[in-house]
């Protein structure tokens, strides 16, 4: 089985390198040694922001430290030379490669130093010419949404789906911190409910000792996760915000545990032993009413089913109308069903099988069936020999009026019968039918009848497989007399189930 991809989580450094090239390295070897032991459950990335500042500011703000993100940008400005290092320590220590650029210039510069993810800012989510730039590049997009109005983000989706982009949408809320009242982690519900097949995410802002949204938002179905991070000096404290290695080394273990209590999505689990255990001594287990002779089957109708099990045995979970047991070694009356002193005998695989060949024939004959149908296999000499003998009956209708579908696969054949009580009248709807009246031989082709009267023996076979209306008065249970009495003593010789032919 192929395994689902890990989650991703992004550590966004922005700004946090404070323009020193040295620092922002020092930061991504830091991290890296926090990630190793998490490798194995997590993929990481490592984000930069990129702005063409000389375009990205007004020329008349260009310089002005009364405005806050002028001041920021400018005095942790790096030249082109000096990102392409830190692009370049990313791959070093081992980080998928991501940016955000904030300009179409940003966009060329992405490219050229060979990232492997583009992010949309949540405030560039509606930035239709940088937008249209994106989608002009090779690489699988990132998109935070914060405060994006739902017709927007509709819109945005359609775009890159229109130009076949792949797209991650990642629920975002742009308060720094992020409140434990505003995280709106229900979003991630509603991403996932309205863009089917596009991965979500979510971009946290939270305090830095917070560890329980991302547990929460793993929880949800969360499989990107993006997270600012810092390496703090005395002269170069984090933001509110930003986690430190400690904190983010805690943050991973909270990450890490959700992801161990979430377990399997794509297959059922595996129980474990101890749980097994449990569970098994709270079944009921099978014990026999009367005593079992090597050979025999086991009457589901004379088991015993009670407590407390014993080790190895069989519970009454284990019972099924599809299911033989036959005695290896005799049983005493009132003793436990063990599973190695029986041989099992699972017939629900063919079961499935015949009613495969059933509906294959009914759609080959153009017969319509109302789902669900009841469903009765006749098999008169067991399932093995199924394919000589038998027949499948859709019950349709039993009132003072009786109809049915008697469906004969290729080369099989009912065996004779007489009824005391019910007449019946056959209808052939497909193929061609074989039949004994009192030993007279008749042959049916589609759209021919024939009346059975009571007492009258009579028995049919079909070399090309055929569908028959039986169209009857009322049908009694126990009013089927074979001429092998063999088959009338049987009490297993006919399964029921409830099926859909649609």
């Amino acid at each position: 089985m192929t395994q689902p991809p890990k989650p991703l989580i992004i550590f966004e450094m922005a700004n946090n390198h404070m323009g020193n090239v040295e620092h922002g390295l020092r930061i991504l070897k830091a991290f890296a040694g926090i990630v190793t032991p998490y490798r194995g459950r997590f993929d990481f990335g490592f984000k930069l922001q990129y702005r063409h500042l000389s375009t990205f500011i007004h020329p008349e703000a260009q310089g002005r430290m009364d405005i806050k993100y002028v001041k920021r940008f400018e005095e942790t400005r790096l030249d082109e030379t000096q990102f392409k290092q830190l692009r370049e320590g990313m791959r070093d220590e081992g980080f998928q490669a991501i940016c955000t650029p904030f300009d179409e210039a940003s966009v060329d510069l992405v490219e050229a130093h060979g990232f492997d993810f583009i992010k949309i800012a949540s405030c560039s989510l509606g930035d239709w010419p940088l937008m249209e730039r994106m989608a002009s590049a090779t690489l699988p997009l990132i998109a935070s949404t914060a405060g994006t109005d739902l017709h927007v983000l509709d819109r945005v989706v359609s775009f890159f789906e229109h130009r076949q982009r792949p797209l991650t949408i990642m629920h975002c809320v742009a308060e720094y911190p992020t409140p434990a009242a505003h995280q709106n982690l229900n979003q991630i519900d509603l991403l996932q409910k309205r863009y089917p097949g596009h991965p979500i995410g979510f971009s946290t802002h939270e305090a830095p000792d917070n560890t329980r949204f991302v547990q929460m938002a793993l929880a949800k179905g969360a499989r990107v996760l993006e997270r600012h991070v810092g390496l703090p000096t005395p002269e170069w404290p984090l933001n509110a915000y930003s986690s430190d290695p400690l904190q983010t080394a805690q943050w991973l273990a909270a990450a890490q545990e959700a992801m161990e209590a979430l377990g399997e999505s794509e297959a059922r689990y595996q129980p474990s032993s101890s749980e097994l255990e449990s569970l098994h001594s709270l079944r009921r287990g099978v014990f026999v009413r009367e005593a079992l002779a090597a050979g025999e089957r086991l009457d589901l109708a004379k088991v015993l089913l009670a407590i407390p099990t014993v080790p190895g045995q069989l519970t009454a979970n284990d019972l099924s109308k599809y299911t033989e047991f036959l005695a290896k070694e005799p049983i005493p009356a009132l003793g436990p069903v063990l599973l190695d002193k029986v041989e099992r005998t699972d017939n629900r695989e063919r079961v499935d099988d015949i009613l495969v060949q059933v509906r294959e024939l009914l759609q080959a004959s153009h017969t319509l069936v109302s789902t669900p149908a009841d469903v009765e296999i006749s098999h008169h000499y067991g399932l093995d020999r199924f394919g000589e003998y038998g027949a499948t009956i859709l019950n349709l209708i039993n009132r003072i009026y009786c109809k049915k579908l008697i469906v004969l696969l290729p080369g099989q054949r009912h065996p004779e019968q007489y009824h005391q009580q019910k007449e019946e009248t056959f209808h052939v709807l497909h193929g061609t039918v074989q039949m004994l009246l009192d030993g007279m031989p008749r042959t049916l082709r589609p759209g021919e009848l024939i009346t059975v009267e009571r007492g009258v023996k009579h028995d049919f076979w079909s070399e090309t497989g055929a569908v028959i209306e039986e169209i009857s008065s009322t049908h009694f249970r126990d009013d089927s007399f074979y001429t092998d009495e063999s088959i009338t003593r049987n009490p297993h010789r006919k399964t029921l189930l409830t099926y859909f032919f649609g």
